[in-house]
Formats: structure tokens, sequence, C-alpha cells
């Protein structure tokens, strides 16, 4: 008989999209389509007030390479009483360990993960379970610099991340991100069959 100890706990993580200094949803990451929300400060404590343990938040200005709300996200991050995950543009040394610096939990990769794999080993060696990857996808093709450039294939590149040792996956369906209509269940269900590691659904 099952009890509810044996079910595995469901660990939310809400997310807060940073562009021009504002809390926003973008649908299907598609620049120009973001909705406003406030500030990212009062949309994290907003979600640590409701209960959240973690809040993600994403750089999007730096994931297009359009500029970096790092200053902001200093301050947010030093607000809060709660574990952050950060995203975007995270892509070398610099700006990996600038990022680390925050304070925040975990960091995750997504487009050095693409194009830089021996950068990104490393990056696993040394600071191990504080490294996840995102894997954002269109079918089956990964999609990098803030989804506009393709990345290559799913399953490749996560034979080769699970060599290198990546102990945590956040796995977006680009096509149902801001959309609010639910995750592609089908593609995590093959992610979760191909390896033992956490997967995290993100997005729709």
């Amino acid at each position: 008989m099952t009890t509810a100890t044996d079910l595995p706990v469901l660990e939310l993580l809400p997310a807060v999209d940073v562009v021009n200094g504002q809390a926003v949803r973008l649908v299907q990451g598609e620049a120009g389509s973001e909705t406003s929300y406030g500030t990212p400060l009062e949309a994290a404590l907003n979600w640590q007030q409701q209960g959240a343990e973690w809040v993600h938040l994403v750089d999007l200005d730096a994931a297009f390479g359009r500029g970096s709300n790092a200053e902001l996200l200093r301050e947010v991050v030093g607000r809060l009483d709660i574990k952050v995950e950060l995203s975007g543009g995270l892509r070398d040394d610099e700006s990996l360990e600038a990022a680390l610096d925050l304070g925040v939990a975990r960091v995750n990769l997504g487009t050095a993960a693409l194009e830089n794999p021996e950068w990104t080993r490393r990056a696993i060696d040394r600071f191990g379970d504080r490294i996840a990857v995102g894997l954002d996808v269109r079918g089956t093709t990964l999609a990098g610099r803030g989804w506009t450039k393709e990345g290559g294939d799913l399953w490749e590149v996560l034979g080769r991340l699970e060599e290198a040792g990546c102990s945590r996956y956040v796995v977006t369906d680009v096509t149902k991100d801001g959309t609010l209509q639910g995750p592609n269940v089908e593609l995590l269900r093959r992610m979760v069959e191909k390896t033992g590691k956490p997967v995290v659904a993100s997005g729709g």
C-alpha cells in the first residue's frame, strides 16, 4: 500500500521573467509579446509571501543578448529569504561566477550548454549541483540564444550532458511557454525515461 510519505514531493518554482527592469510574461518566447506585472522585486516578494520555497529569476535581456538586469537582480536576491535559481545569459566564467556571487542557490545554463559543451562540462565539474541545464525545445530541436537559434537535437545533447554529469534539467516546450495551457506532458515523460536526474517542467 502506498502512503502519502511514499509519493514524490511536488516542488514548485514560480518564475519571474525580467525585461528592461520589469517582471513580464512572454508568449512562446517572442520578443515584443511582453505583458508587464510590475517590478521583479514586487513579484518575487509576492511569491515568497504566498509560501514559495524557491523563485526562478530569468534575465531575458541577457538571454537575448541585449543588456543585463544584474544589479536589479542582485537587489531582489538580497531581499528574499528563500532560495533563488537564476538563468539568462550565463555563457562564460565571468557571467557564471557573477551570478553565483549574487548568493543564488542554483543557476541554469542554456545556450552555453548547446554551443560550448567543454566549458559546460568544466562548470559542472567545478560547481556540481549548483548547475542545472535548461533544455528549451520546439519538437525535439533545441532552441538557444533567447530561443532565436536552433541548437541541435534534444536527445543527442541530453546524452552529452549525461556523460558530463549534469545533475538537473529544466525542460521547456517553447510552443507552450506563456500560453497558460499546460506543459507538454509527453515530452516530459520521454525525458524522465531517458535520465535518472530530476527534471523540472517549465512553461505552459
